[in-house]
């Protein structure tokens, strides 16, 4: 039996293709090249005003990949509002694999010691493919969202790739483009270093907040 392996997973990527399974129970894997690609663009990323304050109060606290699976099996988690997910274990071990090579990275939000919210994905050169997010209090998976983007641009990413795009993230300026130029944006980003590790992301989150306008 074929078993997918983490390198071959990044390759995936790279070519703009990435992987869902049918449900939590699925040993099956499948692989999805939309026409259509959701993203969010860095430069024009929307806060709403009452994220802004919320950001701003620190009602959270940040933290960077202190918890990659944890956030993987929140995500995994079946809501009231989410009753099927479409991450199964495979999707869990590979993506692990890849936090631990240094290729996928977790925000998480954190209220008294306990993990309330926060997002993971992939990142190779200067593209970070996001796969999902999860919240348990109120505004946790925005506020993860926004210091996310605040480290992206900070660091000299240029895309955000969102697959899809959902009504949730369409609040915050998420749009669709063509896979064609999808793909020209997604060579040109692989062609970039980046160091999202060395953010100042006090710095990088003020300077984000503090260039929005309206």
């Amino acid at each position: 039996m074929f078993t997918l392996s983490a390198p071959l997973l990044l390759r995936a990527y790279a070519a703009g293709i990435f992987p869902m399974a049918e449900s939590a129970e699925s040993q099956e894997l499948h692989w999805f090249d939309p026409e259509q690609r959701g993203i969010l663009p860095l430069d024009r990323f929307h806060v709403p005003r009452s994220l802004r304050k919320t950001v701003r109060r620190g009602v959270f606290e940040l933290r960077f990949d202190s918890a990659f699976r944890r956030v993987m099996e929140m995500c995994a988690e079946t809501t009231e509002v989410r009753p099927k997910t479409w991450i199964n274990a495979d999707i869990i071990r590979l993506y692990t694999e890849l936090f631990h090579a240094g290729y996928a990275h977790s925000v998480e939000c954190w209220r008294d010691g306990r993990l309330v919210g926060g997002l993971y994905g992939v990142s190779i050169g200067a593209a970070y493919f996001g796969e999902s997010m999860f919240s348990r209090e109120t505004d946790a998976s925005k506020v993860a969202l926004v210091h996310l983007v605040a480290r992206l641009r900070a660091a000299g990413f240029t895309l955000l790739d969102t697959q899809f795009v959902t009504d949730h993230l369409s609040h915050f300026g998420a749009e669709e483009i063509p896979r064609a130029e999808y793909h020209r944006r997604l060579n040109d980003a692989l062609d970039r270093s980046t160091d999202f590790p060395a953010v100042d992301q006090a710095r990088a989150v003020a300077a984000l907040l503090d260039g929005l306008s309206g």
